[in-house]
C-alpha cells in the first residue's frame, strides 16, 4: 500500500513537472511582453519623458494637467464614448438579425456565413481603412450612387465633421461577423421543443422571438456586449488612416490621441498617463456590465 502510495505521488510529482516546462514559455512571455512593459509605463506615467532624453520623475504632474488643461483630452474622450455607444450596440443588433436569417440551414449557407463573417476578418486593416477613404470621397463610390438616384453627389462626407464619426460608424458595423457566428451558435443551443409549445399556445413568431429567443440570447448578448464595448474603446485604425482625428478632431479617438502624443509630439510620459487613464475607463465601464448583468442576463438560460 505504501509503494503504491508513493508511486502516486511520484506520477503527481512528474505531472507537476510537465505541466510547469509546458506553461513557462507563456508565463515567460505573459511577464516579459505584458506585465513588464505594464509597470514600465505605469513609472513613464508619472514622468517627463521625451524618448530621446532620460524620464525624469514629474509625479502626478501628467495627470493634473489631463484633467485641469488638456481641453483634447476631453474631446476625445467624448468621440470615443460616442463611438463605442452607437456602433456597438447597432453591431450588435445587425448581426443577431443576420444570424437569425442564417439560421436555417440551405445549400448555400456556408457561403454566406463565410462571406458574412469576412469583413471581421479584414475589416481593422489598414487596406481596408484606405478604401473605405476613398468609397466616401467627394469623387467616391458613394456619391457616384447618389449621383444615379438624382441625390447630392458632391457632399463631403469625411470633411463635415457631422457625418465623418459616421463613416467610422457604419465601418464598424460592417464588421459584425464574429458577433454572428457566436449569435449563430447560440440559436442552436436552444431546444426545439420550446418553440413547438409555444406554437401549441397559439404563440407567434414575433412573441416566440420577445418570450424565448431573446431571454435565452441574453447570456451571449452580455458576452458580446463586454467585448464588443472593450474593441470600441481601443479602435484606433479607422480614424488614424480614414481621417486622422479630423475634422476638428470629431474624429479624433482616444487611441489616435495617445499615439500622437506618445509618437508624434514625443510626450510619451504623457501618452502612459492616457493609456492608464484608459485602462481605468474600460475597467469601470465592465465593471458597470458586470454589475447590472443580474437585470437582465437569464443566467438559466441554455
Amino acid at each position: 500500500m505504501k509503494s503504491k502510495s508513493l508511486s502516486l505521488k511520484q506520477i503527481l510529482n512528474e505531472e507537476s513537472v510537465a505541466g510547469a516546462i509546458f506553461t513557462l514559455p507563456f508565463i515567460i512571455g505573459f511577464l516579459l511582453f505584458m506585465i513588464v512593459p505594464m509597470l514600465i509605463s505605469l513609472y513613464y506615467s508619472f514622468c517627463d519623458y521625451n524618448i530621446l532624453s532620460p524620464p525624469v520623475w514629474a509625479g502626478f504632474k501628467n495627470y493634473i494637467k489631463m484633467f485641469t488643461e488638456d481641453s483634447t483630452f476631453l474631446k476625445s474622450i467624448g468621440v470615443t464614448f460616442y463611438f463605442a455607444f452607437v456602433s456597438v450596440p447597432l453591431r450588435l443588433i445587425f448581426a443577431l438579425i443576420v444570424a437569425m436569417i442564417l439560421f436555417r440551414t440551405t445549400k448555400m449557407t456556408g457561403f454566406y456565413r463565410a462571406a458574412y463573417y469576412l469583413p471581421s476578418i479584414i475589416g481593422g486593416s489598414v487596406a481596408v481603412s484606405i478604401l473605405w477613404k476613398r468609397m466616401f470621397a467627394i469623387d467616391g463610390v458613394f456619391n457616384k450612387l447618389l449621383g444615379y438616384i438624382g441625390l447630392n453627389k458632391d457632399f463631403s462626407w469625411l470633411g463635415n465633421k457631422d457625418t465623418a464619426i459616421w463613416v467610422l460608424i457604419v465601418l464598424a458595423v460592417w464588421q459584425f461577423g464574429s458577433s454572428m457566428l457566436i449569435f449563430l451558435a447560440s440559436l442552436k443551443q436552444i431546444p426545439t421543443t420550446l418553440y413547438e409549445a409555444a406554437e401549441v399556445d397559439g404563440a407567434n413568431k414575433w412573441s416566440q422571438f420577445w418570450k424565448i429567443t431573446l431571454p435565452l440570447l441574453t447570456p451571449t448578448i452580455f458576452f458580446n456586449l463586454v467585448m464588443q464595448m472593450i474593441n470600441g474603446f481601443l479602435a484606433f485604425t479607422q480614424s488614424y488612416i480614414i481621417t486622422q482625428g479630423k475634422p476638428m478632431n470629431s474624429t479624433l479617438f482616444y487611441t489616435v490621441y495617445m499615439y500622437q502624443q506618445s509618437f508624434e509630439f514625443y510626450n510619451t510620459g504623457y501618452g502612459a498617463a492616457l493609456a492608464w487613464v484608459m485602462l481605468a475607463i474600460i475597467a469601470l465601464i465592465t465593471f458597470v456590465l458586470f454589475a447590472t448583468k443580474k437585470f437582465w442576463v437569464y443566467d438559466e438560460g441554455v
